[in-house]
């Protein structure tokens, strides 16, 4: 029974009282359809939802949000949440995605949703409790897989271009297929994109890249037209261009690969941005040297340096997380360099400490940047990765490298031999950690002491007097 929480019962009673018609609506019927769980529910009352709200807080005496500007209310009970508005109808100004709203019937309301599957409606009144109400035959399209407007498409989306965004988002949580007319008016509308703030677009874009298959999202990003306007350098990506017999694989559609690949694997919304921009840097270093095709040499240097101003563009925070795919994307060639060479120690102690505690995200990113359609070279890199894996492993548990700061520091340095800050600090420093890393002495104090000493001898050094 879809309405079978007490609440529902409650609300259906109160409004009875009041003589208003109320009805579950949206996302709510949608994902009980679907089976997939929601705490959510949105009311819309022909009336006053805020009245019908305050209504049932009394009841439960729980407190009621109310925001009057934009006739709605809140109740939160029982770890769910049951939004309030009254009925309404919408116009909008071309400038704005912000609407002139007006009281309304329900199918007005119904009307002014974004698409079929969210437009259906339960009613909660006792004499039609539970009866589904879908003008736009939303329940059709669920069954079909579809998403589409309840209207006409041009007229949806250009009143709101944010919706464009949804269907796409839409289509890629739920693997559905964006109905041809609907899917051609976002193509004609996309330049309308520009009116909506970029902190609104990066929430939809998010939960596409937190999508199951998120490729598929980003596809229909590039097909509509899009992508090229909200995340250009994610555009420059697409395309092969040949010389000769020499051609380059489409680094747009390898990276979706490689983003499929990390999903299957980790839900890290942080680590799927770092698939995403692995090889962002690869239009702005290609070239093309005749004797062995196209290179794109350095590219994971140019991708990091570009991963902040990304961020700021999208408006994603400028914080660790941004710091986190903006050090995968330098490293993501690390490890398969690694593999393809000979494992040594100096090598992989040098990737547990830049990669530090980050090193599995790292090794996740790259074992999913094998996109290679022959089945052997999959399996040899694969291998490879395992034999740098349990190397890492070894090190670790023996030399303690992850995260490691050099026993010797600065301080220590200069209150040794009596000296202010100077560029010969920063070497004696620097050899230090080298020799650690390289394995010619322990990571222990007393041995890069000894070697402090001999390095400061070397260069007219003497010790302060205690």
């Amino acid at each position: 029974m879809p309405l079978s929480n007490p609440i529902f019962r409650r609300i259906s009673r109160l409004a009875d009282e009041q003589g208003v018609c109320a009805f579950v609506v949206g996302g709510y019927v949608r994902d009980y359809y679907l089976r997939r769980p929601s705490t959510d529910i949105d009311v819309v009352v022909v009336g006053s939802g805020i009245a019908l709200a305050e209504a049932l807080g009394r009841e439960l005496r729980t407190k009621v949000s109310v925001f009057k500007t934009f006739g709605t209310a809140m109740v939160r009970a029982g770890g769910i949440e049951v939004e309030f508005v009254g009925a309404r109808k919408e116009s909008y100004t071309h400038d704005s995605r912000k609407p002139e709203v007006s009281p309304g019937t329900l199918e007005d309301d119904q009307r002014r949703r974004d698409f079929t599957i969210n437009a259906m409606a339960w009613s909660l009144n006792e004499a039609t409790f539970g009866e589904l109400v879908d003008p736009f035959d939303g329940m059709s399209d669920l069954e079909d897989c579809i998403i589409r407007t309840p209207c006409d498409p041009d007229v949806t989306f250009s009143d709101d271009p944010l919706r464009m965004m949804r269907a796409v988002r839409f289509a890629a949580q739920l693997g559905f297929t964006i109905e041809e007319e609907t899917f051609d008016a976002i193509a004609r509308n996309a330049e309308r994109i520009r009116i909506v703030s970029r902190e609104r677009i990066a929430v939809e874009l998010n939960k596409i890249v937190l999508s199951p298959v998120p490729s598929m999202g980003f596809e229909l990003l590039e097909m509509t037209g899009l992508l090229k306007l909200i995340f250009p350098e994610m555009q420059a990506l697409k395309g092969v261009e040949r010389r000769g017999k020499h051609a380059h694989k489409d680094n747009f559609y390898h990276t979706l690969k490689v983003l499929d690949n990390v999903s299957r694997h980790s839900d890290d919304l942080w680590l799927r941005w770092a698939a995403i921009l692995h090889d962002i840097g690869k239009p702005q270093t290609k070239a093309y040297d005749p004797r062995v095709g196209w290179t794109f040499h350095g590219h994971e240097v140019v991708g990091s340096k570009m991963v902040p101003g990304i961020f700021r563009q999208l408006k994603l925070p400028l914080n660790e997380h941004m710091k986190f795919v903006q050090k995968l994307v330098f490293l993501h060639l690390r490890p398969i360099i690694l593999s393809e060479d000979l494992v040594t120690d100096s090598a992989v102690r040098r990737l547990l400490f830049e990669a530090g505690d980050d090193v599995e995200s790292l090794m996740t990113l790259c074992e999913a940047d094998i996109t290679s359609g022959i089945d052997a070279k999959v399996k040899r890199y694969l291998a490879n990765f395992e034999l740098v894996r349990r190397k890492m492993k070894d090190l670790e548990e023996r030399d303690r490298i992850r995260n490691f700061q050099p026993p010797i520091t600065g301080e220590i340095i200069m209150e040794t031999y009596g000296i202010g800050p100077c560029r010969v600090i920063g070497e004696i420093k620097e050899v230090i950690k080298n020799a650690i890393l390289d394995g010619e002495i322990p990571n222990e104090y007393g041995a890069a002491y000894a070697l402090m000493e001999r390095l400061a001898a070397e260069r007219g050094l003497v010790k302060a007097v205690q």
